[in-house]
């Protein structure tokens, strides 16, 4: 990954990226995450407690789902959770895939 960030933002959003992100690079995503951000940072992701491997389209390799959010908190102990939800597929005014959304925000205790 060749991005440094030259600000922050003080909302920084990342929807349905991480889950093609190849597990050796994430904690580089979250680095760059993280200090792109100046306040809050919010993930929407496919999530799964584990870590999982799923077929994209018939190809391997190229999604995977587990808890991003949870890994953040635990690199960056200055984050903290302040609300999360899921978004239903079914939902007739907001139709989109199953997704987990968590919004986290830098403390300075």
């Amino acid at each position: 990954m060749n991005f440094t960030p030259t600000r922050k933002w003080d909302f920084v959003l990342i929807k349905g990226v991480l889950i093609h992100i190849n597990p050796d690079y994430l904690e580089q995503v979250y680095d760059c995450l993280y200090q792109s951000s100046d306040r809050y940072i919010c993930l929407v992701e496919y999530y799964n407690p584990t870590p999982v491997e799923v077929t994209y389209r018939g190809h391997q390799g190229k999604l995977f789902k587990r808890d991003f959010a949870g890994e953040i908190l635990d690199r960056f102990k200055d984050l903290q959770l302040i609300d999360y939800g899921f978004v239903y597929h079914r939902d007739r005014h907001f139709s989109q895939d199953d997704l987990t959304w968590f919004l986290l925000e830098k403390t300075t205790e």
